[in-house]
């Protein structure tokens, strides 16, 4: 049996460990008596511990569960979090401007080894999920998905939850966890920490088969921790000591936020100010995006052509703009619509405009990143189409002429599944001993 935290020894064999972990895990929730005699009688606790070779963690864990009455055959299915509430606490949470780090550190190599990454909040709800993309459809078969809450009160014993729950770093194998559904899979998580208060902000974990519990994960994912927290703490001081500069130091007005609008992957868009989020209605994501790209305004029948694709259309224009008035005072968002010509009094940001700066400036892991599908999916208005063949054309390329191997094989995974073009190009371009090349290899011979 291994420490407290770490699941296995160095060398020690991992069948045996499962197999152990079953029937004792088997027998733990198949009879009331047993789990009622570890709870409460001590020497009980150890005698079945000793005899499973389990971690007083993990059977601690175990106890929890059983407390809170969770079903060990309950699969979770249903988020706890919507799409508007999942995209703000993205937008708002710590982490979330240090995933490029989680990624340069931990999620390269994880996709590397066939591990998925998953970034959580102190309460347990998955945010993101990155890896590889056949392995997270797995996962998700077992509810582990963005959005979804992987506390121990919620699913019982697993990394992520036992993590927050413990305060410190562990490793989960298999049968440890509580859920049955969750058997065939380990992980290993670590809590992040605020760098001021020390409570918990979040947690970062790796999960995949039994590798994600193997020694070597466990100072990997800390070693991720600990710059993760480094650098928490230094946009900490830097903010406290932007804060207690004399208002003399400087006299410009700091810039107000300009608002954002999401509409990658999304349906309906999301449009971000100082205000908060808010779900935007179909045509009125498409008014925003063409006012956008035109600063100095359009008359009433262009953007009635460019909306719906016919300028005759210009009666059908205006009781949406009145709409949309309506709609931009009721959320507080700080900008106008103003008019002869049409135009917004400030300026906007398009997530999609911005992952396309990023491809001009050769930032193609972090277009990647940014790239969450197509604009608005569901739209046929000609400004969505002529957007979104802009994008997707422009990534493709991109990957194809002029990303790295490891990144246009994550863009392959993710959205190039049936392009036979972005496979070959991946074989030429691929180390001649990566692990890689079996997987694109099979995947051109199953054409």
């Amino acid at each position: 049996m291994a420490n407290g935290w770490q699941a296995l020894h160095r060398g020690e064999s991992i069948s045996e460990r499962r197999s152990q972990l079953e029937r004792a895990h088997a027998r733990f929730v198949s009879s009331a008596d047993v789990a009622a005699d570890v709870a409460e009688d001590v020497e009980a606790r150890l005698r079945f511990a000793r005899d499973a070779g389990m971690r007083s963690v993990v059977l601690d864990s175990w106890l929890r569960s059983r407390d809170r009455t969770i079903d060990p055959d309950l699969v979770p299915d249903r988020p706890v979090l919507g799409q508007d509430e999942l995209a703000e606490l993205r937008r708002t949470h710590p982490v979330g401007r240090l995933l490029p780090l989680v990624q340069r550190l931990l999620s390269d190599e994880a996709a590397e080894a066939g591990f998925i990454v998953a970034v959580g909040d102190a309460s347990g709800r998955l945010l993101w999920i990155d890896g590889d993309r056949r392995l997270r459809s797995r996962a998700e078969e077992m509810g582990f998905r963005s959005g979804m809450d992987w506390s121990e009160s919620a699913v019982g014993t697993s990394a992520p939850g036992s993590a927050i729950a413990l305060d410190h770093s562990i490793q989960v194998l298999g049968a440890e966890h509580y859920s049955r559904a969750v058997h065939q899979w380990s992980c290993t998580a670590a809590p992040v920490h605020d760098p001021l208060s020390g409570s918990i902000l979040g947690v970062i974990d790796v999960t995949g088969g039994d590798e994600a519990a193997s020694p070597h994960i466990l100072p990997l994912v800390e070693a991720t921790l600990a710059a993760v927290e480094a650098e928490l703490k230094l946009i900490s001081l830097r903010e406290m000591i932007e804060r207690e500069q004399p208002k003399r130091v400087s006299r410009r007005p700091r810039a107000p936020q300009v608002p954002r609008i999401v509409v990658l992957g999304r349906d309906p868009a999301i449009l971000e100010s100082a205000s908060g989020s808010a779900a935007l209605a179909g045509r009125h994501a498409e008014i925003l995006l063409a006012l956008a790209a035109a600063p100095h305004g359009l008359s009433a029948a262009v953007l009635a052509e460019q909306v719906y694709g016919d300028r005759a259309h210009e009666p059908r224009l205006r009781p949406e703009l009145v709409r949309l008035r309506r709609w931009l005072e009721e959320h507080r968002v700080d900008f106008d619509l103003e008019s002869r010509p049409y135009r917004l009094s400030t300026g906007l940001r398009v997530d999609a405009v911005e992952t396309l700066d990023a491809l001009d400036r050769g930032a193609h892991r972090l277009a990647l990143a940014a790239y969450d599908g197509p604009v608005l999916p569901a739209s046929a208005s000609p400004v969505v189409e002529e957007l979104r063949s802009e994008v997707d054309a422009t990534l493709r390329e991109a990957m194809l002429q002029s990303a790295a191997p490891e990144v246009l094989y994550d863009y392959a995974e993710r959205w190039g599944a049936e392009d036979l073009e972005i496979w070959r190009t991946l074989l030429r371009v691929l180390p001649p001993l990566s692990p890689k090349r079996a997987r694109v290899v099979a995947r051109l011979e199953a054409r």
